[in-house]
């Protein structure tokens, strides 16, 4: 307002008071917001280099896993940031690889048991699980109590062998998929039997329900789950056990009615929901028309009254990213994920916070005095926080929490 003043004297009366009203304009125009920050922490490991935070609820309990010396991963609950290894099912390998989310002491995920595959299927563990022993074992979705604090394995339809679970709400239930004994000649690759969506109330006994595809469709996976009855997940063919063509569509169960939320997804695969909170707001990823592969995805917010919202990739980056995936969400509506440019390489956290466009939570402004990198989100709380893969100073694959501070 100095320099206003100063060139003011040498104005006429008129610019006079046209620079007085710009200058309360000014004065009453909004602060810009601070950007929010956070306290990032490495969480312990089993001592291998690859480990990972997947969910976290409001107790701010992170769950995920953590690879040992061998290569063989471990399902991993850290509380107060102190690790639980909550073992196998009896094979090498085990892991939690959605957000489970809820505050009842239950964590659900996916664990070899030390049975052989039956028909040779990879099943979906082998894009979850470190090799050597990535494949060859069946695997059960799993579900780990508080209260017991043991992890078992979850039933399968009649007639099938493998299954996965992803996510548990409060009312003891739990959601995923597992096979039954159907053999689809759609099925490709290793994969033999068809699988379908399914939820399980939790007993004893352990039941399994099977929920609804879209007409026409054979297989399908159900990903997460709130309080309210509502479930999401995809639906389409067989295919590799792992999205793509199964992925045909994006579902949301409403009281055991199925919907398809992106009728008008650009292509017919990869269309996937990750989240669902309370309020019923989805969100996920969905296909390009020019990869079928899967390594360009479109991050989209699903809400009951505004339908489908692209949420975009980073800007400005060299070299251009092009791939954007959400993970997560919050009740207040902040969406976490990652952004990659085409290689897949140039990859980093991201938060979508009411806006289409993400902040790259590498900004120093917001991850502080922390070292790492931060490679991807996968969760957020209502508090805030924040969990996902790092990567150290060592170059290892870590899992962080980060918590928000003034």
């Amino acid at each position: 307002m100095t320099t206003q003043k100063l060139i003011s004297y040498m104005l006429s009366t008129l610019l006079i008071a046209a620079a007085c009203c710009c200058g309360v304009a000014l004065a009453q125009a909004p602060a810009k917001a601070k950007k929010m920050q956070y306290y990032v922490s490495n969480l312990a490991s089993l001592g291998g280099t690859s480990s990972g935070g997947n969910s976290i609820n409001d107790q701010t309990w992170v769950a995920g896993y953590s690879r040992m010396l061998n290569r063989d991963r471990h399902a991993i609950l850290w509380r107060n940031s102190a690790l639980t290894d909550l073992g196998t099912l009896g094979g090498p390998n085990s892991s939690v690889t959605w957000n489970v989310k809820n505050t009842a002491g239950i964590i659900v995920g996916i664990s070899q048991t030390a049975d052989p595959q039956l028909l040779g299927e990879s099943w979906s563990s082998a894009a979850f699980y470190s090799t050597p022993n990535n494949v060859g074992y069946i695997n059960l979705g799993f579900v780990w109590e508080q209260s017991q604090g043991q992890m078992r394995g979850l039933p399968n339809f009649a007639g099938g062998n493998n299954g996965f679970a992803t996510g548990a709400n409060n009312l003891g239930q739990v959601v995923g998929w597992a096979e039954n004994g159907i053999h689809d000649p759609n099925c490709c690759c290793t994969q033999v039997l068809q699988f379908r969506p399914a939820m399980w109330t939790l007993g004893p006994p352990d039941q399994i329900h099977d929920l609804p595809l879209i007409p026409g469709d054979s297989s399908g996976a159900a990903t997460a789950i709130n309080d309210n009855n509502q479930i999401v997940g995809i639906s389409g063919i067989c295919d590799q056990a792992v999205g793509r063509h199964t992925a045909k569509h994006a579902v949301l169960w409403d009281n055991g009615t199925v919907t398809d939320i992106y009728p008008n997804a650009p292509a017919p695969w990869w269309n996937t929901p990750t989240a669902i909170n309370q309020h019923g707001d989805v969100v996920g990823f969905a296909g390009d028309p020019t990869d079928v592969d899967g390594n360009i995805l479109h991050a989209f917010i699903w809400t009951k009254d505004n339908g489908i919202k692209v949420l975009k990739p980073l800007r400005g980056r060299t070299p251009q990213h092009v791939d954007s995936e959400a993970y997560g969400i919050n009740e207040a509506g902040q969406v976490v994920g990652v952004s990659c440019a085409a290689d897949q390489v140039d990859c980093r956290a991201v938060i979508w916070d009411h806006g289409v466009y993400p902040t790259d939570l590498n900004d120093p402004d917001l991850k502080g005095s922390y070292s790492g990198f931060l490679a991807s989100a996968k969760d957020i709380n209502n508090k805030g926080e924040i969990t996902g893969r790092g990567v150290d100073t060592t170059g290892s694959l870590i899992a962080y929490l980060a918590v928000p501070v003034q």
